[in-house]
């Protein structure tokens, strides 16, 4: 492994019909320049052979642990690595790893790596829920693995429901997330991020809605799970892809928005949120009444008159309904100047009147933000400190985002220090 001057991988590939999207995963990693070793299990190999992962890794391939000896190779991969991901890692994968066996050479690559760990979970959805499972996948996350969740889908017959492996492109980013050095300040905390623009139906055709693609919440999942918390995703018309590892609860208006998130934050699985991030971009009214058919052009050119109601304001019923251990809330404000104030002026009276922990500022006047891959941003605290997020991607954004959730959940766990 010390032939290339690349991040070396480590590929462990267990046995289960998804095996073939590692073939994917693998040249994911080898056309970014990384060293990647496949460890398959027997099983694996029963439906992915050993040359096609000799030949686009490049390097031979072994399942046992008394292949080519000399080299130690039980030892010496886990030991070298930068990286070990497991994709797909199958129920008894996961039981193995929980359980420090160590029968073949992936389980004892896992047992010698003291690099980071990610496992993509990949069985039929009733292996998945079993308590079994669960209580495995808890203990590997407990000693700083980040075992993936599953995606949502078509699996194996005519089945569906969560079990699915991740793409690999997905896969793919959460493990460059990893290999970033990213803290795992986030393990053991359940976060709720929604994202995206609602959408108010004015007819069967038409509806009222915003320009937020849903990018800047995407990256705030992405680096949360990279970070080790468990995710919850309530995306708005969100079409692009989700990252790995994170549950997603699709929603289209703003009060499908409010019952996912109320729902994903309530304590009703034993986990309530620590943290909730309102990223969404929420219509701010909706129409009185919906047509039932398509609202027709006049013949005298006259417009029709559209009577609006004021939706909900999600973000501050869920500052008023926490209680006094509730979770950090964070909320982001999409902001120009005007005549009655500047973008800052506008975003503080929001943070007092909406009365949450931090408020992340956009200013979007110029076709700024909305759409784009690169962004900028002010964080408020309710304490009064002023963070300038320069120039740069919105996966910088987002981690600046969870640094500073972070310190604020520090500071409520320790009343003394200046907020």
């Amino acid at each position: 492994m010390d032939s290339l001057s690349g991040p070396r991988i480590v590929l462990g590939v267990s046995g289960g019909i998804a095996a073939y999207k590692a073939a994917l995963l693998l040249r994911l990693f080898t056309e970014s320049g990384h060293d990647v070793r496949v460890v398959p299990t027997e099983a694996a190999l029963e439906f992915v052979g050993a040359p096609t992962w000799e030949a686009l890794s490049g390097h031979p391939v072994h399942t046992g642990v008394f292949a080519d000896v000399p080299d130690v190779p039980h030892v010496r991969l886990g030991q070298q690595a930068d990286l070990v991901v497991v994709a797909p890692a199958t129920a008894n994968t996961l039981a193995r790893a929980a359980h420090g066996l160590a029968d073949d050479l992936l389980t004892n690559t896992l047992l010698t790596a003291r690099c980071p760990i990610v496992m993509a979970p990949a069985m039929h959805t009733e292996m998945w829920a079993h308590p079994s499972t669960q209580h495995n996948v808890g203990l590997l996350r407990d000693r700083g693995v980040l075992v993936l969740e599953p995606a949502q889908g078509r699996l194996t017959g005519t089945d569906t429901g969560p079990g699915r492996l991740p793409e690999p492109e997905a896969i793919f980013a959460a493990c460059r997330q990893v290999l970033a050095g990213r803290p795992r300040d986030l393990a053991g905390r359940h976060v709720v991020v929604s994202a995206g623009g609602t959408r108010e139906p004015l007819d069967p055709v038409r509806f009222l809605g915003n320009r937020s693609s849903g990018r800047q919440g995407l990256a705030l999942a992405e680096a949360a799970a990279a970070r080790g918390a468990r995710v919850t995703l309530v995306a708005a018309n969100v079409e692009l892809p989700v990252p790995a590892g994170v549950d997603v609860v699709r929603v289209g208006t703003t009060e499908e928005l409010r019952a996912g998130v109320l729902a994903a934050v309530a304590p009703g699985d034993g986990a309530a949120a620590d943290c909730i991030v309102m990223a969404a971009a929420p219509a701010d009214f909706r129409p009185t009444e919906l047509a039932g058919a398509k609202i027709k052009k006049t013949h005298d050119g006259s417009a029709p008159t559209i009577s609006l109601v004021e939706n909900p304001d999600i973000l501050l019923e869920l500052v008023q309904s926490r209680g006094v251990d509730g979770p950090v809330i964070v909320g982001f404000a999409a902001e120009t100047g005007d005549e009655h104030g500047s973008v800052l002026e506008h975003a503080r009276s929001k943070l007092e009147r909406k009365g949450c922990d931090l408020l992340v500022v956009n200013d979007v006047s110029g076709e700024r933000v909305f759409g784009r891959d690169d962004t900028e941003a002010v964080i408020l605290t309710a304490g009064g400190a002023v963070q300038e997020v320069p120039h740069g991607s919105k996966d910088d954004l987002a981690h600046a985002v969870w640094d500073a959730v972070v310190r604020r959940a520090e500071q409520l766990q320790n009343p003394s220090t200046d907020r």
